[in-house]
Parts: structure tokens; C-alpha cells; sequence
């Protein structure tokens, strides 16, 4: 899988605490897209299924998994083995986030796969124009789709829109579902 950042604790991209995977390459490209840096597909970090369960596993303390991007469905034979791994290996809940709609999913030849081993589709592309940034969609247009029973709408709607850590080294990071953008 070609992934552009790991966040291995976050409370904003999903119920509970979550390790986020931002995989690298879009070709949606949508205006106003809070993370283009995520749109090149030129190789960035390159990790197996296997390489980044352990990383998962060894976080501890997580209540779950979400994958952004970039488009995680632009890599679908690398997101069907992780989301299958993470499946196997653990009890931690998935959450996927994706421009493409469902019903395009679906059609996608290993899409119904993936869709039958995550418990949250957040779907459509992003509209810079209807932003709303909360219940873990950017836009109005975008569907949350509670997949297995494991979470409810209350619990969605509960994640904070955003947060922001600062690091060993003192650069400050802000995540969440389109937040406001810091200034320098």
C-alpha cells in the first residue's frame, strides 16, 4: 500500500481512539480538497498488509482503524488484504473514507469485498461548497454508512470535528474531517 502518513492515536477521524492510515495518490482530485498533498500516486511510504498490522497491533490502546486519503479504493487489492487482515487479527472496528459513492464501490470488482469487512463507509466527494466538516462528513452531499451495528449515528456524531497534536520535535499537526487550516 502506498500511504502518505500514519497517526497511530486520534479521536477525530472516528469513534474512539483510531489508527489513521492516509493512503498516497487521488485521482478525484476534488476543488478544495483539505489534504492534497495526498493526490500525487508518486511512491511515498510503501507498506505490506502484514507490515502495517503489526504497526496496529503494537499501538495498543486503540479502539479502531480508519483509512483516508488520498482514495483508498484507488488501491483496492491493498486495501481488501488489510481491511481483511486487520479483520482477521483483531477486534478493532474499521472505517473507510472514500469520493467514491457507494453504489460505485459496489461495482468495483473486489469493491464488495472490501465493504463486507469494515463497519463505516463515509462516501461521496467532497464539495468545497456544501462544507460542513462534522459528523465525520467534509460536505453535505457525503452519506455516512453504518455498515455492521457496531457504531450509531449518535456515535458518529459525537467525534470532535478536529484536533491537534503537537510533536517530539514541536511541529504542530491538526487532523480531522476538512478542519479550518492553521495559519503560519
Amino acid at each position: 500500500m502506498n500511504i502518505h502518513a500514519i497517526e497511530e492515536r486520534s479521536r477525530a477521524n472516528g469513534p474512539g481512539r483510531r489508527f489513521v492510515i492516509w493512503v498516497q495518490g487521488c485521482s478525484l482530485g476534488c476543488p478544495g480538497c483539505y489534504n492534497p498533498a495526498t493526490h500525487d500516486d508518486a511512491p511515498n511510504q510503501q507498506l505490506s498488509a502484514d507490515e502495517v498490522v503489526a504497526r496496529i497491533l503494537a499501538t495498543g490502546d486503540i479502539e479502531g482503524v480508519t483509512i483516508s486519503g488520498g482514495e483508498p479504493f484507488e488501491q483496492i487489492d491493498a486495501l481488501a488484504e488489510l481491511v481483511a487482515r486487520v479483520r482477521e487479527r483483531t477486534a478493532l472496528s474499521v472505517l473507510v473514507f472514500s469520493g467514491y459513492a457507494r453504489d460505485e464501490i459496489e461495482a468495483m470488482p473486489r469493491g464488495p469485498a472490501v465493504l463486507a469487512n469494515i463497519d463505516v463507509l463515509i462516501d461521496g466527494r467532497y464539495r468545497a461548497g456544501e462544507r460542513v466538516a462534522t459528523g465525520l462528513r467534509g460536505s453535505a452531499n457525503q452519506q455516512v454508512h453504518l455498515l455492521t451495528e457496531r457504531y450509531s449515528a449518535e456515535d458518529i456524531a459525537a467525534v470532535p470535528e478536529a484536533e491537534i497534536r503537537i510533536d517530539a520535535q514541536g511541529r504542530v499537526h491538526l487532523t480531522g474531517v476538512a478542519p479550518l487550516v492553521l495559519k503560519d
